[in-house]
């Protein structure tokens, strides 16, 4: 019910009324003047409510009257009285109808009141009501009741002086309120200020409003009374105390602190009053030192007085609270005091109050904010806020260092803290706290043996104070162990709590505008202000110290998990908030300080240590106490959990973990999880840390690069508790997430990220060279499991990430480079089969970005790496090989990235890749890279540690080949595309394009690489290779090269095909001639490949071959080409240089090649149908080779059929010259040169070692020498027409070497005939048929060929004579093959007697046929048959063979028998003057030959030997001896000589007794002897030449006997009884019998026949055979009988006449 309500007011009537009633009837009695007052006022009020609608305000205007008869009953100083009057007063002031005189004489009355000490309670509830109901009272009435409070506070009545002293408090309120109120009412108003008169020091009061005024004197003097001076306005105190004033002052500024700020009047008298006292009062507690001297000091120092003190200290805080913004200057002295309060050589209830104090403005970061731009940010003025953080800092330090004065314990412990055991039990602390205590430990902080309980002081966030709210107490309270310790500790955090949270929450606003302003603006650039940034630096700046410098220490001496967690998270903030502001140095320092907490203490790990030097260097001096950065303390009071191994290059023994080291990691890892993006650099002290952690765990990486939980290598040295085991995985877990989380880092603070994983892992490689120690793998590990999240930025961070494994994987410690090619490739198969946006198949860059690696991998040396090297790209392969596309060329360049140093396995796997590149991924990658493939294929093939490989290889190129064959069309319009966009380009940068075989289309440079690769197949190292190679090649042209433009045919054979035959020609020439022992292994050599020489020689073989069967396949087509006829002389020059190597493989097959290109077909023995047979069977023609098989002697496959079946099997047709166009061969250069080349060949292989024979010299073969020959019909008959007599000698030449030359020892067995038996070697056939071709052709020829015969017979003849004289090879010595044997290298002669024979039979046929022609007859080619008989003839029995001569006989009779009557018939032309002389010399030498027949001859044989003898001597009495006429007469005398000679003397002296009568050869006598005499006396005598011939044999017979029979006689005698020798008998009865005939034959014949001299002789012989009676031979003495018988016919008388003239 409100007051002015009508009920109220009559109410409140009413009451009046009854008041004064009473009041009257109290007062009746002794007090009459009142109770007249009492009644006259109830008339008074019943008056005024009868008169007025308005009662309350009428009561108001009346109200000195109406309260007077109240007053008067006060005076009465009865306390009934008096307090019947007090209420009633009350109840008017609470109705407000109190005027201003009537308020003021209430005063008056109340003050009266007071000094009687009458009803002291009432009256202060009365000036309460009175001052509180309504704003009446002003001034001197005022103060004058506030005046009346004090002076009742200070009564001897505790109840009074409290109640006095909460009115006082109240009254003070409501003064201020009163000018706040008043304030509120005139706002809005603006008044003009007079101007200030005179000095404006004293502010004047005159401005004020009235309760400002009031406000303004009451302040004043309470201040006044503070400092012990006299008040203005209020008069009449008459004491006073300082605590109560010092109160008074706190609670009106922390109430109205809007007063102060608004009026300028109160702002002075804050600075100029309140400021100037409060330091006076603070002078004792400055001065004052605990523990100074006891000597007197020199003045007497005023000691600190705690309620003072106190209050003062609450007054500062409300100053610096609400004023600050004021006074400046002053909080800067206060704040300065503050801090010194908190030295340890103040007392303790002081630092504890002062501590409380900093508490309080350290909840208040807007506070601190300001301090910092007042004072830290101003030059020249105290770095404030920096000094209360160290001072706090400092303040914590002490308490550890400097025992507390109550803590004996401590005190006299020494301070390495070793008596902390004893200590810890006398406090009743935890103890020696082990892991074992069972103990509920209290929180404590224990740090070097002082042991510091903790308390729960306040709330986080609120600074409760306890000792500052002691106002009752007078003296210092006594403060709890740990208290002061609680509270400095909870304001550090809230400290820092505050300050982060302001700073981050005003950095979160920028960073929410920028954004937006980024959104509306795109274009412009953010720019905050900078002034907020400067600040918050510099607070962190000012702080970071000494907030590190305590959190370090009460790290280290936390024993307790909840207080360890706050110090870590304030830390943690901290290094955050740090990060934010870029503020490097700190923040480092404050990870750093985490880093050291989660190692075991004293764990050397140079990053930390490195950076805390450089922390501590800057030594930040507190009132001349130096902050340090301190380092955890040796002995841990911590709970073990884990023991493992430091991670160190030299091993250590072991460290401990405890379980706050575990704690602290946790942060740790929470720090980084949190807060990574703004950790920059100090990624790197935040992952060496975990890295060592992790290490001492025993955790190690998993796949993917997750750490888990596995043994150490060195062996069981790591020890965890079950209380870490169970942490362990969860700490793997956070390990994991930190780094996923990297995805939300942005990109500057990933790459800081990635550089600390790699300068860590560079001191991982650094530690882990030079010894096998099992390495650290944290941070590659790491690397991988970062750059596995970051799958979508991959890019920015590729580089960086890969550039450092790559160097990993070249590290010396296996384990090392395992992982770090387990992190590569792992990566790359990651990247490659991420889905990128856009995908990579569009993203060509990319995609090549990610390969580049796998490639640079091809760098690295070592095995293990390029195992998993190519292990990735075979994986790549088999999951991404269809998409590679352009990131083909990297690939197949790892593939191919093989050296021969690389081990076997290497090259098995890396050519897998290859295979399944070549069976599967031919089609889908481009065909720029077909090229590429080809290469790399080629590159397989040249490795030497895997021979499988190497032809597998060539496999593969052959498949390559047919890929290419299937797809041509394809690929040429691909390849031409690219061409022309590759042409383009080089135009435009004005360059030519260079590619390999340039001017060739791309299609045919394909294939021109690919014959190229095998090209240098061929010439391979190893055999097996070049052959398959070479096959390879061959086939594929043969196949595949119809699809090449002609143009490029011209590439193939100049570049791929001679170039070839070039490398091979070196290459054989120059191969050693060593033998291999074996091929390795147990593999047996044969010996026809037992040296190098000889397995190149094979190579050169083939090459030879299939270069050749090219040029004879595609003879037509190369025809096309320009310079066909320099290729064929090319071709021709290697077929040359072949054929003269000194290998008979080479130089055989080089014949067989050359037959070939002259297309000459040799007969197909059985053994070769074999290769047909295969092709039939469908197996394919690569793999048979014409040549392999070809052994001596074996003439060429004709090899059409094979390059027929070869072109069918591949379907492209053979180029069949149009018709007509064979012609096209004929063409006569081709064959000269072909010709000449035949010369060379022949003329040098034939030709005889020069010098003296060496064993080393080389000599064709025979098997070489054959196929030479036999080319040479065929190409004659390309040549004949210009074929000349120059070119016959030539070939006379070569056919005569050929034959000379010997056969090696131990061939002879598979060339030589037995010797018994007569057939001609394939070479003497050859030679014959050769000039049996050469003779038919002059035969057919035109008249001018005819003039070789005679050159013919020449050759032929020197064949003939080798019957008797085999040719001489140079200086070889050659043996008899009778006498050679095999196994020995020697050179053998042939058995020419059967080719000698068969050339002489040719002779003879040829003759036959040509004895007409002139060229033979000018030539004397007859001539020279018999002087080439004559040889043989003259041998006889010493011919190496008994046939020749007999055939030389024979074929002497048949020339003779042509050749006489030719020679007859041309008798006059003198042109067979010479032939007689010779013809005789023949006849003599074999008629009378100096060889004596064998011994072993039988009589038959002898008997067949003389009647050839015979029938010589019959062809002189048929065709020579009739025609004497027309023979000069010489050669008819050596006739007769001759057959005289052999009428008597034929017999051949070694013949036994018992044959002597055969051996006679009487038959031939006695033939020679009637040819004699038949000539002696023909009958018809025609020519006087003949009558002399038969004059002259008879006179030389005579003569002969005479001879014999007189050197018998003589022999007789002289020999006595011995029987004289058995050929002298034979001769003797020989000539006898001679003589008997002759008798006969001069019977028969007409005595005019015979000369008279001739008589004469005959009957000479009378006397001596008379003389030979006597002889003793029977035989003798029969034939004796014989030849004297018909000397009777002689007995006749003389006759005396003279006959012929003669006597």
């Amino acid at each position: 019910m409100s007051t002015s309500s009508p009920e109220a007011v009559k109410k409140l009537v009413e009451n009046m009324q009854t008041d004064l009633r009473s009041l009257s009837m109290e007062c009746k009695k002794k007090f009459p003047p009142v109770k007249e007052a009492a009644e006259s006022g109830i008339v008074k009020i019943k008056t005024i409510a009868a008169r007025n609608t308005d009662i309350l305000a009428a009561l108001k205007e009346n109200s000195s009257e109406v309260v007077q008869p109240f007053l008067m009953g006060c005076g009465t100083k009865e306390p009934k009285i008096t307090q019947l009057c007090l209420a009633a007063i009350q109840r008017l002031m609470s109705h407000e109808v109190v005027s201003e005189a009537a308020a003021g004489n209430i005063i008056n009355m109340l003050w009266q009141l007071m000094e009687n000490g009458l009803e002291e309670l009432k009256l202060l509830q009365t000036v309460l009501v009175l001052l509180t109901t309504n704003t009446v009272v002003h001034d001197e009435v005022l103060s004058k009741a506030i005046v009346l409070c004090f002076r009742l506070h200070f009564t001897k009545d505790n109840i009074t002086n409290n109640t006095a002293a909460a009115t006082v408090r109240q009254v003070v309120t409501v003064v201020f309120e009163r000018m706040v109120a008043e304030d509120e009412r005139f706002k809005g108003i603006v008044e003009k200020t007079p101007p200030v008169q005179g000095n404006t020091n004293r502010r004047s009061v005159s401005t004020l409003r009235p309760s400002a005024k009031d406000a303004y004197m009451l302040f004043q003097d309470l201040c006044q009374l503070v400092n012990a001076d006299a008040p203005y306005w209020l008069v009449g105190m008459t004491e006073m105390t300082r605590t109560f004033g010092l109160e008074l002052l706190e609670s009106v500024l922390n109430d109205f602190p809007a007063v102060f700020l608004q009026h300028q009047e109160f702002s002075f008298l804050l600075k100029e009053r309140v400021c100037p006292l409060v330091i006076k009062l603070f002078s004792p507690n400055i001065k004052f030192r605990q523990g100074t001297s006891t000597a007197v000091p020199p003045a007497p120092v005023e000691k600190p007085y705690f309620p003072i003190c106190m209050r003062l200290l609450r007054v500062v805080s409300v100053l610096i609270k609400h004023f600050y913004s004021l006074l400046v200057t002053e909080c800067e002295i206060f704040l300065s005091l503050l801090v010194k309060f908190l030295d340890g050589e103040k007392p303790q209830w002081l630092r504890a109050v002062a501590v409380e104090s900093v508490h309080r403005l350290c909840v208040q970061p807007h506070l601190l904010c300001s301090f910092c731009q007042s004072y830290d940010m101003k030059q020249h003025s105290t770095k404030v806020f920096r000094d209360i953080v160290n001072a706090l800092g400092s303040f914590i330090q002490s308490l550890f260092i400097v025992p507390n004065a109550g803590n004996a314990a401590a005190a006299t412990a020494p301070a390495g803290g070793s008596g902390s055991g004893t200590q810890g039990t006398a406090q009743g602390g935890p103890g020696t706290v082990g892991g074992s205590s069972t103990l509920t430990t209290q929180a404590a902080f224990e740090y070097r043996g002082t042991w510091i309980p903790l308390m729960t002081v306040s709330v986080q966030g609120s600074a409760k104070a306890t000792y500052l709210e002691m106002l009752d107490k007078v003296e210092p309270p006594s403060i709890p162990e740990g208290y002061a310790m609680s509270v400095a500790f909870s304001a550090l955090l809230d400290l820092v709590r505050g300050i982060t949270s302001m700073i981050e929450r005003e950095l979160t606003t920028e960073e929410e505008a920028a954004a937006e302003f980024r959104e509306t603006h795109p274009e412009q650039e953010w720019k905050p202000e900078a002034g907020s940034h400067l600040v918050w630096e510099e607070m962190v700046n000012a702080s970071w110290c000494g907030l590190l410098a305590a959190l370090s220490l009460l790290l280290d001496a936390s024993t307790d998990e909840a207080a360890t967690e706050n110090i870590l998270k304030a830390e943690m903030t901290m290094a955050s908030l740090c990060g934010r502001l870029c503020l490097v140095t700190p923040r480092d320092a404050f990870i750093t300080a985490i880093c050291k907490a989660s190692l075991p203490p004293h764990y050397a790990l140079t990053v930390l240590s490195s950076n805390s030097a450089n922390v501590s260097s800057k030594a930040y001096s507190i009132q001349g106490q130096s902050v340090q950065i301190i380092s955890p303390s040796s002995e841990s009071h911590q709970q073990v959990v884990a023991v493992g191994q430091p991670l160190t290059a030299q091993p250590q023994g072991t460290v401990v973990l405890t379980a706050k080291n575990i704690q602290c990691m946790r942060t740790l890892l929470n720090l980084a999880h949190c807060h990574g993006a703004v950790l920059g650099t100090s990624w790197q002290l935040v992952l060496a840390t975990l890295q060592h952690l992790v290490w001492i765990l025993g955790l190690k990486p998993a796949v993917g690069g997750a750490l888990k939980p596995g043994r150490a290598v060195e062996g069981l040295s790591t020890v965890l508790t079950t209380a870490v085991m169970t942490d362990l995985p969860v700490i793997s877990n956070i390990l994991s997430r930190l780094f996923e989380s990297s995805q939300y880092l942005d990109d500057v603070s990933l790459h800081h990220l990635i550089n600390a994983l790699c300068s860590l892992s560079l001191e991982a490689m650094e530690m882990a060279y030079g010894n096998n120690k099992e390495p650290s793998l944290f941070a590659v590990a790491k690397l991988l499991e970062t750059g596995l999240v970051n799958m979508d930025r991959i890019e920015i961070l590729w580089r960086p990430l890969t550039g450092h494994l790559l160097e990993v994987c070249q590290h010396p410690n296996s384990r090392m480079r395992e992982w770090g090619a387990e992190a590569l490739t792992a990566l790359i198969k990651a990247g490659l089969s991420y889905k990128h946006d856009p995908p990579l198949s569009q993203n060509q860059r990319l995609q090549l970005l990610l390969l580049n690696p796998l490639k640079e991998l091809s760098n690295v040396l070592h095995g293990d790496i390029r195992q998993k090297q190519l292990e990735c790209v075979l994986q790549i392969l088999q999951s991404q090989g269809d998409s590679l596309g352009p990131g083909w060329p990297l690939v197949l360049g790892v593939i191919g990235a093989i050296r021969n140093d690389q081990g076997e396995s290497l090259i098995r796997t890396a050519f897998q890749c290859l295979q399944l590149v070549v069976t599967d991924f031919l089609p889908t990658m481009p065909c720029t890279c077909l090229q590429i493939v080809v290469d790399v294929a080629g590159s397989f093939g040249l490795q030497n540690q895997e021979l499988n490989i190497s032809l597998t290889s060539i496999g593969l190129l052959w498949n390559i080949s047919d890929y290419f064959f299937q797809r041509g069309e394809t690929i040429t319009l691909e390849l031409e595309r690219e061409e022309e966009a590759l042409q383009k380009q080089a135009q435009e940068k004005g360059e030519t394009l260079n590619r390999p075989f340039h001017p060739a289309p791309p299609f045919d440079c394909l294939w021109l690489c690919l014959y190229a690769k095998l090209g240098e197949l061929c010439v391979d190292p190893r055999p097996a290779v070049r052959k398959s190679a070479g096959q390879t090649l061959f086939s594929t042209i043969a196949a595949h090269g119809t699809l090449l433009q002609q143009p490029t045919w011209h590439i193939v054979v100049w570049k791929v095909l001679f170039q070839l035959l070039n490398c091979v020609r070196t290459s054989s020439t120059t191969a050693d001639k060593e033998k291999i022992e074996s091929g390795g292994g147990n593999i047996l050599i044969h010996h026809s490949r037992d040296t190098a020489e000889k397995q190149w020689a094979e190579t050169w073989v083939l090459t030879l071959a299939g270069v050749a069967r090219i040029f004879n396949t595609r003879r037509y087509l190369l025809q096309q080409l320009g310079d066909f006829f320099e290729a064929w002389e090319v071709l021709l020059n290697h077929i040359q240089s072949a054929a003269l190597s000194k290998n008979n493989e080479v130089s055989l097959a080089a014949l067989k090649s050359f037959q070939e290109i002259l297309q000459i077909v040799t007969p197909v023995r059985d053994s070769d149908k074999a290769g047909d047979a295969l092709v039939a069977m469908g197996v394919p023609p690569v793999l048979i080779d014409p040549l392999s098989a070809s052994g001596p002697g074996r003439p060429l496959v004709r090899s059409d059929s094979l390059v027929e079946r070869l072109t069918r099997y591949n379907g492209a047709e053979l180029q069949a010259p149009p018709p007509g166009e064979e012609s096209a061969l004929e063409d006569s250069a081709l064959w000269w040169s072909a010709w000449n080349t035949w010369y060379r060949t022949g003329t040098e292989s034939t030709r005889p070692p020069s010098g003296p024979a060496e064993k080393l010299a080389f000599i064709p073969s025979q098997p070489f020498l054959t196929a030479l020959i036999q080319i040479f019909p065929a190409l004659y008959q390309h040549i004949k027409a210009n074929f000349s007599m120059d070119d016959l000698k030539k070939l006379g030449v070569i056919l005569h070497g050929a034959v000379s030359v010997p056969i090696s020892s131990d061939a002879s067995p598979f060339i030589l005939p037995s010797y018994t038996e007569a057939t001609l070697t394939s070479l003497q056939e050859a030679v014959l048929t050769a000039l049996d071709v050469l003779q038919k052709a002059i035969c057919v020829g035109p008249e001018n060929l005819q003039i070789m015969y005679p050159a013919i017979f020449e050759q032929l003849l020197l064949f003939v004579e080798f019957s008797c004289k085999p040719p001489q090879y140079g200086r070889v010595e050659t043996k008899h093959v009778a006498n050679a044997k095999y196994n020995q290298a020697e050179w053998v002669a042939l058995n020419y007697v059967p080719f000698a024979e068969r050339s002489l039979e040719v002779v003879v046929y040829l003759y036959h046929k040509t004895a007409c022609h002139k060229a033979v007859i000018n030539e004397k080619v007859l001539q020279s048959i018999i002087k080439t008989l004559r040889m043989p003839l003259g041998l006889k029995y010493a011919c190496p063979s008994e046939s020749t001569w007999k055939l030389a006989v024979s074929s002497l009779l048949k020339v003779l028998s042509i050749g006489l009557p030719v020679a007859r018939q041309h008798a006059l032309s003198g042109k067979f003057d010479s032939m007689w002389p010779e013809l005789a010399n023949a006849f003599e030498d074999f008629l009378f030959t100096k060889s004596t027949a064998p011994d072993n001859l039988s009589i038959q044989e002898f008997q067949q030997n003389e009647s050839v003898d015979v029938e010589v001597v019959q062809l002189i009495s048929t065709e020579i001896l009739p025609f004497a006429n027309f023979i000069p007469k010489d050669f008819v005398g050596q006739i007769m000589t001759m057959l005289n000679k052999g009428s008597i003397h034929s017999q051949a002296p070694s013949f036994t007794e018992a044959e002597i009568d055969v051996r006679m050869r009487e038959e031939f006598s006695k033939v020679c002897f009637e040819t004699l005499l038949q000539f002696s006396f023909s009958n018809k005598v025609s020519t006087p030449q003949e009558g002399y011939i038969s004059r002259m044999a008879l006179s030389v017979l005579l003569k002969r006997a005479q001879d014999v029979l007189r050197r018998y006689v003589e022999d007789e005698r002289l020999s006595g009884r011995c029987p004289l020798p058995r050929q002298q008998v034979t001769e003797i009865i020989f000539v006898l019998k001679a003589i008997s005939t002759l008798m006969d034959s001069l019977k028969k014949t007409h005595p005019e026949n015979v000369d008279g001299n001739t008589w004469a002789q005959v009957i000479a012989l009378y006397p001596t055979l008379v003389e030979c009676i006597t002889c003793s031979s029977s035989e003798v003495s029969a034939a004796l009988k014989e030849a004297l018988g018909p000397f009777k016919d002689f007995m006749q008388p003389p006759i005396s006449k003279v006959q012929n003239g003669e006597s």
